[in-house]
């Protein structure tokens, strides 16, 4: 038996977990994520962000700016809590992001996903039972999504760092889909982004699991000004 071969026999659950983690990441989870442009089509409507260049760095600071310090740290310390049961912790969290969405659209965007991610759960049937029965049981009224999508990649046999890398890459692909109809751009472009936020990504997870609790932040004033603007914009292709 080759090396590769013996590698491959003798990990079938770490294989799963993988599997599972770059399901949770697609987009085609229906939990509307495709949905929404977080600011980035009122930035386009204000001519912050015009094309390749100007969208790719508009999102590679989101990424680093808001995604990091905020949501990516929250999934990073509620996937052991899922683990382990600490309902308390899993309380705070959950709270945490509700208490810090800096406008209306992004607080109904968290509600939205996290009672699109329990739905999920629940039309899975017995393959999503148990993070549907550890949702319900938690008492999260709303859940938001960052501690949804944190249960059930906790169920997944998988790093917790490996979580957040499919968590900010799932985030990455809907962002440059955004870009691409609001700017708009092309396919290629879009991939070129793509490509950049994909080598930024391991920088931001490696931030967000090193925050503690007192260091986390919701704080990117320029974006939440651009996203209650998208609130009321006259023409808009995203939800708000």
């Amino acid at each position: 038996m080759s090396t590769a071969e013996a590698c491959t026999a003798s990990s079938p659950s770490s294989t799963a977990g993988l599997l599972q983690i770059l399901w949770l990441a697609s987009p085609a989870l229906p939990v509307g994520g495709f949905s929404y442009s977080e600011g980035l089509e009122a930035a386009v409507d204000a001519g912050l962000v015009s094309d390749e260049a100007s969208a790719a760095q508009w999102l590679i600071d989101q990424l680093h700016l808001g995604l990091a310090r905020a949501d990516l740290a929250v999934v990073a310390q509620a996937i052991p809590a899922w683990r382990t049961g600490d309902l308390a912790r899993i309380q705070a969290l959950n709270a945490w992001v509700l208490q810090t969405r800096e406008t209306h659209e992004f607080r109904l965007q968290t509600e939205q996903m996290g009672r699109s991610m329990l739905e999920w759960a629940r039309c899975l049937g017995e393959l999503g039972a148990g993070v549907f029965e550890r949702l319900q049981s938690a008492g999260l009224s709303p859940v938001s999504y960052p501690v949804a999508m944190a249960c059930a990649a906790a169920s997944a046999d998988t790093s917790v760092r490996d979580s957040l890398i499919g968590f900010a890459f799932g985030w990455a692909e809907n962002m440059v889909q955004a870009a691409i109809k609001s700017v708009p751009l092309g396919q290629s472009a879009g991939q070129r982004m793509l490509a950049r936020l994909a080598r930024e990504i391991p920088v931001a997870v490696g931030h967000a699991m090193a925050l503690e609790d007192s260091e986390r932040q919701a704080f990117t004033p320029l974006l939440a000004i651009h996203s209650a603007r998208h609130e009321t914009q006259y023409s808009r292709l995203f939800r708000s």
